[in-house]
């Protein structure tokens, strides 16, 4: 029996990730989160059938997902010091892992990007714990999710703004990326590329730009937009002008992405996850809008962070190569969204 390991497992892409694996293998799968973000599998996998047993610290659910709460970095250190230790505490039949997915990071929206840059910056130490860990124990695959962030900021400003390609990213010749979280994804880059090179890891990186989803937090501009219009609201807010663009991405699209990402790339290069578009928010609340029915008045808030002006995805190099293209429109994509949305403001008023 195979064994996966999911950091992170209980945010918005490792918990998509979690449930597209549970269709497509019947594999374990170890999910490893402290949940300071995420939410327990309890409150997004299907309710019937939901069986749970404790062993210790680890929870079994539905049979072969294997849950630890705990913070990946201590989690990190049993492994490293004890690596045996699943097998000699739990009795699994353990070892080694075969694909690794690492998603565990402090993560937010722009405020936590902009208004706690410092505790940001403890994802430099995760992903070198963690890439240090892989060296030694060797799992069969590594799949390391970098950030559009990583781009150099100069790129994505207001005049001269462009398609991003891969190639923007030179480790010979570096820009400036976005804040703590774009310098932390950039470093974790190059430690994936030392693994590949130097230690002969399989690796696989990603840079997504503005993916979303039904189920995605409310400290995430989608979801809250969504919320505002499901509401009706008017004025209807956006931070900002609403100017600023971002090339959005389902999250069904970025889990298929990541699943080729790994059975095609081995050195630690990176590719984008994109549409190739660029939207702006205003673009968003006038589609959202459209949904409900009624044109609000936009009230910008001009004191709040917005990040870059623009950043979009230059997709040639995954579509001409991997022949990968996303399948969810962003009309479709907004319109699950904003459904999603919906039930739950309706949920509220019962």
């Amino acid at each position: 029996m195979k064994f996966h390991l999911v950091s992170g497992a209980c945010g918005f892409v490792g918990r998509n990730l979690v449930k597209r694996l549970l269709k497509i293998t019947d594999d374990y799968i170890v999910m490893v989160d402290d949940l300071s973000t995420g939410t327990h599998p309890s409150t997004w996998l299907p309710a019937q059938g939901y069986t749970s047993t404790q062993n210790g610290d680890l929870e079994v659910i539905n049979g072969r997902l294997l849950f630890f709460k705990a913070d990946f970095r201590e989690f990190l250190h049993k492994l490293t010091h004890q690596p045996t230790f699943l097998r000699e505490q739990y009795g699994l039949d353990f070892e080694r892992f075969t694909d690794v997915f690492h998603f565990a990071a402090i993560v937010g929206g722009r405020a936590k990007i902009d208004g706690d840059p410092m505790m940001v910056a403890l994802d430099l130490a995760i992903d070198a714990e963690f890439f240090y860990w892989a060296t030694r124990h060797k799992p069969a695959r590594v799949m390391f999710p970098s950030s559009s962030a990583a781009y150099p900021v100069d790129l994505q400003a207001e005049s001269g703004a462009i398609a991003l390609r891969e190639t923007d990213i030179n480790f010979a010749k570096m820009g400036q990326p976005d804040m703590t979280y774009g310098w932390s994804k950039l470093t974790g880059e190059y430690l994936a590329k030392i693994a590949a090179q130097y230690y002969g890891i399989s690796v696989a990186c990603v840079r997504p730009f503005s993916g979303y989803g039904e189920d995605q937090d409310l400290s995430y501009p989608i979801p809250a937009i969504a919320a505002r219009a499901a509401r009706r609201e008017n004025p209807f807010e956006v931070w900002g002008s609403g100017k600023q663009g971002r090339d959005f991405v389902h999250i069904d699209d970025c889990i298929d992405c990541i699943l080729m990402a790994m059975d095609n790339i081995h050195d630690g290069s990176a590719i984008n996850i994109g549409s190739g578009k660029l939207t702006s928010f205003l673009e968003i609340i006038e589609l959202f809008s459209r949904f409900v029915g009624y044109e609000p008045t936009i009230k910008p808030l001009l004191d709040k962070p917005v990040g870059v002006h623009s950043r979009y995805a230059e997709m040639s190099h995954v579509n001409n190569t991997f022949g990968w293209k996303p399948k969810v429109s962003l009309e479709e994509g907004m319109r699950r969204v904003y459904e999603a949305a919906l039930e739950r403001v309706k949920a509220q008023t019962v």
